[in-house]
C-alpha cells in the first residue's frame, strides 16, 4: 500500500499523465480513474481499498468530494490547480522540519516553494519532525514567526498543512534545543 499511496501522490499532485487521468482546475479527478491507474501499475485494486488507504493515511494526502465519486491531493501539487483554499489567520508560531545539510541556504534565502504552490509548514514541532524526517540525516526544526507575517496570504489545507508562499530568513529561528552539528 506505501508504493500505491506514492504513485498516487505522483499522479494527484505531480504527473497526471503518468496514470492516465486528468485533474480539473481544483485538483479533482474520478475515482474510477484513480482505481484504474493503480490496477495498470500494480495488479488488483479496489475501491475499498482506495478508501481503506485514504481513511488511514497518516498524513492526511488524500481527499474524497462529498459524493464519494472524485478524489483529489490535499495539497503539495506542482501542476496547476486551485484548491480553492481563503485565507486565514495564522497561529503565532508555525515550525518547519528539514534537514540539517539545507539549513546554511534557509537561514540565507528563507523558505521558498520551489516547484510546488506553497511553503509547507506544521502547526506543531513533533509534526514538522516527522515530517523533514524525509530528508534522512540530521532533523532540524525551524520556528516560523507567522504571526509576525503582516502582509502574507495563509492558507491551511485540508489535511492541516499551513501553506504561504515564502518565509523570509529573518522569521526563521532554530526552534530551542536544536544544534546543527558542527563539521
Amino acid at each position: 500500500m506505501k508504493q500505491i499511496s506514492k504513485f498516487m501522490a505522483l499522479i494527484l499532485r505531480h504527473r497526471p499523465e503518468v496514470g492516465g487521468i486528468e485533474l480539473d482546475a481544483a485538483g479533482w479527478t474520478e475515482v474510477e480513474a484513480v482505481i484504474g491507474a493503480v490496477r495498470s501499475r500494480f495488479g488488483a485494486f479496489n475501491r475499498a481499498q482506495l478508501e481503506e488507504l485514504v481513511r488511514t493515511d497518516d498524513k492526511r494526502r488524500y481527499a474524497l468530494d462529498t459524493s464519494g465519486d472524485r478524489i483529489r491531493a490535499s495539497q503539495g501539487h506542482s501542476v496547476q490547480v486551485d484548491l480553492d483554499l481563503a485565507p486565514i489567520q495564522p497561529p503565532l508560531f508555525l515550525y518547519h522540519g528539514t534537514a540539517e545539510r539545507f539549513l546554511p541556504s534557509i537561514l540565507e534565502e528563507g523558505l521558498k516553494k520551489g516547484k510546488r504552490h506553497h511553503v509547507h509548514l506544521s502547526a506543531d514541532p513533533e509534526t514538522a519532525r516527522q515530517v523533514g524526517r524525509r530528508w534522512g540525516g540530521v532533523t532540524i526544526i525551524l520556528e516560523v514567526s507567522s504571526g509576525e507575517m503582516v502582509g502574507h496570504a495563509f492558507y491551511r489545507s485540508a489535511n492541516g498543512v499551513w501553506l504561504t508562499d515564502h518565509v523570509g530568513p529573518e522569521r526563521l529561528r532554530l526552534w530551542p534545543g536544536e544544534t546543527p552539528l558542527r563539521r
